[in-house]
């Protein structure tokens, strides 16, 4: 995806992207997602370092909590588009459900995408050992056959949705976490 590559330019987690997709093109949702996803990615492996302070880990938890709900809501906000797109659409008799909408399908594609992103970055890694970089390259071989695979399937689930074989049915997720109301710790302290 282009964000990935927009954001390798920099490489910075602090950076400011500028979404090239006009707002109403469904592909401006898409950018942010992956986007979103891109930088959390990094954050994550920032998190990880094992001479981390304590008090930068917890703030970068916390960064990575809020970008969690960020990435939820752009979720839904896709899922939307699609429930707007196939809101007439009649249900065959014969239709079923999905395990998952192609909103989430797309969440996985876009992990997906960054997986083999920085898998390609370890095969061509020039300090690492040829052992290394084989057993990336078998690894990267293996990602890029899940993306065509889950790229059909999402292209199948929007086929089998418009044309009534699927429902277009969502459940919001609901975290509970970041929610002052529903999070004990949270709505305990209000007491204290």
């Amino acid at each position: 995806m282009q964000s990935v590559k927009d954001y390798h330019i920099l490489n910075d987690v602090d950076a400011i992207m500028k979404n090239p997709f006009d707002q109403s093109d469904l592909q401006h949702l898409f950018y942010w997602k992956n986007y979103i996803d891109t930088v959390q990615w990094h954050l994550e492996d920032i998190v990880r370092d094992p001479q981390i302070e304590p008090v930068k880990g917890l703030e970068l938890k916390r960064r990575i909590d809020r970008s969690n709900q960020e990435r939820t809501d752009l979720v839904e906000k896709i899922d939307d588009y699609f429930l707007n797109l196939y809101a007439t659409v009649q249900l065959l008799p014969s239709a079923t459900i999905n395990t998952e909408s192609p909103a989430w399908a797309i969440d996985r594609l876009s992990i997906l995408i960054l997986k083999i992103f920085h898998m390609q970055e370890e095969v061509n890694r020039q300090d690492a050992s040829d052992e290394h970089r084989n057993k990336c390259s078998v690894k990267l071989e293996v990602l890029q056959m899940q993306q065509l695979d889950l790229s059909c399937s999402i292209d199948e689930l929007i086929s089998d949705i418009s044309s009534g074989r699927k429902e277009m049915k969502v459940y919001r997720q609901m975290k509970m976490y970041n929610d002052p109301s529903l999070n004990p710790v949270l709505y305990n302290l209000k007491g204290k």
